[in-house]
């Protein structure tokens, strides 16, 4: 489901229904603060590094504020958001993003503004409701998407059929928006919390931070263009962990993508294919359970654990294969060995699914069979 922040027919009116539920913690006063445009957000000093600066957009110096917003009294929500998170009733993972949060709740919360002027927001954003001289701040209503997207304010058949969500998936430098401020919203407003934060970690570039000043930032539309959605799929969940940063190169993709996709799955899924030409194999049908091991590793958001093991039955089949020698033998004997052959493929492109969706559904497609033949590789080496 896409929702526009911009969308005035359904974001607008939802995004001004949560701000009423949540009226009873909002007041308006004066304001002095730090604030960083990049993050849209007030910091206090010691939030910020040895030069002042955001710790997201160093280099940028942060604008000294004062205006009259409306607050909302974030420090009431201190104790019940520690409990949720100590108790997992929100959990949060990793367990270093967890602890991160509590420290953060621990330390002493304050009040936040959450409105700006119009004349600061550029008239760009969802009005308070009932002062058209304030816009709710971006961190209200982009995280009211959520919500709006699924009907809150406009189908509330729709929103209880989809929410509370069972998790969401969000980068570690808007963890305290997600963790903090969000789950507060909706305390205030007396709806239902998401059951899990997911938190992971930011790409870097041959060790650097992508930055637009260095130019080593990558376009993932050209990548995409050139190399096709499942490779890039395979790189980013195999090769990179899930809850610290990923280095990203397109030397190390290409290097990857011509080991394990070309050399690796893709070979074995010819030499299969092509063997089974000369009989006509008769596999059992295909169990459609995904193994414990890979459930597992999902259920903990390892995927790169679940690829490890899904390659690991790739590397032993191709294992089985040289061994058996199927091309030395004939008749009952080629086909028993073949059938055992096209069901470990079909059992790979299964747990593939939710990794690599094109690659698992060219495979299945190939390996039905009555008659199974050779196709056009699913994975060219790359020169």
């Amino acid at each position: 489901m896409w929702q526009k922040s911009s969308d005035q027919k359904t974001h607008f009116p939802s995004s001004q229904k949560l701000w009423k539920l949540c009226e009873k913690d909002i007041y308006k006063k004066k304001y002095k603060g730090l604030y960083c445009v990049g993050c849209e957000i007030f910091y206090e000093k010691e939030e910020l590094s040895k030069n002042g600066e955001c710790f997201e957009h160093p280099g940028k110096k942060l604008d000294e504020v004062e205006e009259e917003n409306y607050f909302f009294s974030l420090s009431k929500y201190q104790d019940k958001l520690i409990e949720l998170i100590e108790s997992d009733k929100l959990q949060i993972v990793p367990q270093e993003r967890k602890n991160e949060v509590l420290a953060f709740l621990k330390s002493g919360l304050q009040d936040i503004s959450i409105s700006r002027s119009v004349e600061r927001a550029r008239g760009w954003g969802v009005p308070v409701p009932g002062d058209f001289r304030q816009i709710e701040y971006v961190w209200v209503d982009a995280l009211n998407i959520y919500q709006s997207g699924i009907g809150f304010g406009w189908n509330e058949e729709k929103y209880n059929k989809w929410w509370p969500a069972d998790v969401h998936v969000i980068g570690k430098g808007i963890i305290r928006f997600h963790a903090v401020y969000w789950p507060a919203f909706l305390l205030s407003a007396g709806l239902k919390l998401p059951k899990k934060i997911f938190v992971h970690g930011y790409y870097t570039v041959n060790g650097q931070k992508m930055s637009k000043t260095i130019g080593n930032v990558y376009d993932p539309v050209p990548l995409l263009e050139k190399y096709r959605a499942d490779p890039l799929r395979y790189y980013c969940l195999a090769k990179t962990p899930p809850f610290t940063d990923g280095d990203f190169s397109e030397e190390k993709f290409v290097e990857a993508y011509n080991a394990d996709l070309a050399n690796g799955l893709g070979n074995l899924v010819a030499r299969v294919a092509k063997l089974c030409e000369r009989t006509s194999p008769h596999p059992s049908a295909l169990s459609a359970q995904f193994p414990d091991k890979i459930k597992s590793s999902l259920d903990g958001f390892r995927f790169d654990e679940a690829l490890k093991t899904i390659w690991g039955r790739i590397s032993e089949l191709d294992q089985a294969v040289e061994k058996d020698q199927p091309w030395r033998l004939g008749g009952e004997k080629l086909e028993k060995v073949l059938e055992r052959y096209v069901e470990k493929i079909r059992q790979i492109a299964y747990a593939l699914q939710p990794f690599l969706p094109e690659t698992a559904e060219k495979i299945l497609k190939q390996f039905r069979g009555p008659e199974i033949k050779s196709a056009a590789p699913l994975f060219p080496r790359i020169k």
